[in-house]
C-alpha cells in the first residue's frame, strides 16, 4: 500500500497538469497521452547516456512544455478544434518518442535516478519516503496556487470561464491558452519522467489512457473534497490521484484481472460524475462543506462583471 501512495503522489503532479487545462482553462487536451511518454523518454534517454538525473528530469518537463505549446499554436493560430489539435500532437509524439528512445522499452534498473538516494538511504517504500515525496508535491502545489492568484493566473481563469468577456478587457486569450497548455503538459511530462525513474523503465505505451487517469483523479478528488477555493481544488486533485491509486491497489489485491483496470477507471469517472448529481456525496462530511459554511458565498470578482453573470473563482 505504501508503494501505491508513493505512486499516487507522483501521479498527483500529472493531475495538477490536467487540472490546469480541464478545470481552469476548460480545454479538453488529449496531448497528455503523448507528452507523458515524452517526458519519460527524454529523461530515460539522458540518464542512460550518463547525464545527471535531476537535469534529465527537468529536460523531460521542458519537452512537455514544447508539446503543449504546439497544441496551443495549432488551436489558436491554426484555428484547429482543441480536441483535434491535442489528438494530432499526441499522434505525432508517438513517433517522436520512438525516435528519442530508439526502441519501444528503455530500462533504467541499473542506472542512477532521482530516487537512487532514497533507495540507498532505505526510505523509499516507507512512510518516510511518502513524507519526502509529499513535501515536494505540496511545494509544487503551492507554486501553482500562487501562480493562479497572480494577474496572469486570473487572466487564465477568466479565459476558461468566459473568453469573450476577458478578451473585451484587452487580454490576449491566445497567449493565455498557449501558456496554460504548455504548463499543463510540462507538469504531465515531468510526472512521466518521475514515473519512469520510479518504475525503472520508460515504455512507448505508458501514456495510453493517461487522460482518463488524470480525469479520474481530478473529478474524484473534487467530487469528495470540493473546489470552492483554489488551494482546495489543487489539493483535491492530488488527494484524488492518491485515492485512485489506492482503489486500483485494492482492486488488484482482491484478485481483479489487471486487464480490467481501464474499465475500473472508466467506472470511477462515471461514478464521480453521477454521484454528486444524485446528492450522494453531499451527505458525506467533507472539506467542501466546511468551506461552504465558512463565510458564506464569496463576493463576485470585479473582473467577472459581464452581462453573462459568470464569476471567476478567486483565492480569498
Amino acid at each position: 500500500m505504501i508503494g501505491a501512495i508513493e505512486l499516487g503522489l507522483i501521479y498527483g503532479v500529472m493531475a495538477l497538469g490536467v487540472y490546469l487545462t480541464f478545470r481552469v482553462l476548460n480545454f479538453p487536451d488529449l496531448t497528455v497521452d503523448g507528452s507523458f511518454t515524452t517526458g519519460a523518454a527524454v529523461a530515460a534517454s539522458l540518464i542512460t547516456a550518463g547525464q545527471n538525473p535531476v537535469l534529465a528530469t527537468l529536460a523531460g518537463g521542458a519537452a512537455g512544455l514544447v508539446a503543449g505549446a504546439i497544441t496551443g499554436l495549432l488551436h489558436t493560430k491554426g484555428r484547429i478544434d482543441g480536441l483535434l489539435a491535442g489528438i494530432l500532437t499526441m499522434i505525432a509524439l508517438w513517433s517522436i518518442n520512438l525516435r528519442i528512445m530508439g526502441k519501444a522499452n528503455l530500462p533504467l534498473l541499473r542506472a542512477e535516478t532521482i530516487f537512487t538516494p532514497l533507495k540507498d538511504a532505505g526510505v523509499l517504500g516507507t512512510w518516510a519516503g511518502i513524507g519526502i515525496i509529499l513535501v515536494a508535491v505540496i511545494l509544487l502545489k503551492i507554486v501553482i496556487d500562487w501562480f493562479l492568484s497572480t494577474d496572469l493566473g486570473l487572466s487564465i481563469q477568466a479565459t476558461g470561464n468566459n473568453e469573450q468577456m476577458i478578451r473585451s478587457f484587452g487580454v490576449n486569450t491566445d497567449g493565455t491558452k498557449i501558456l496554460t497548455l504548455a504548463l499543463s503538459n510540462g507538469l504531465v511530462a515531468l510526472c512521466g519522467a518521475l514515473v519512469a525513474q520510479y518504475q525503472g523503465f520508460a515504455d512507448i505505451s505508458m501514456g495510453i489512457g493517461l487522460i482518463l487517469i488524470g480525469l479520474a483523479s481530478v473529478i474524484l478528488g473534487q467530487a469528495i473534497f470540493g473546489q470552492r477555493f483554489i488551494w482546495l481544488a489543487s489539493l483535491a486533485v492530488v488527494l484524488g490521484a492518491i485515492i485512485y491509486r489506492l482503489i486500483i491497489f485494492f482492486a488488484l489485491q482482491a484478485g481483479l484481472n489487471p486487464n480490467d483496470m481501464k474499465l475500473v477507471t472508466a467506472v470511477l469517472v462515471v461514478a464521480a460524475l453521477l454521484l454528486p448529481r444524485w446528492g450522494f456525496l453531499k451527505k458525506l462530511p467533507s472539506l467542501r462543506d466546511r468551506g461552504n459554511k465558512r463565510g458564506g458565498d464569496p463576493a463576485p470578482d470585479p473582473v467577472a462583471s459581464a452581462t453573462t453573470g459568470v464569476t471567476v473563482p478567486v483565492e480569498r
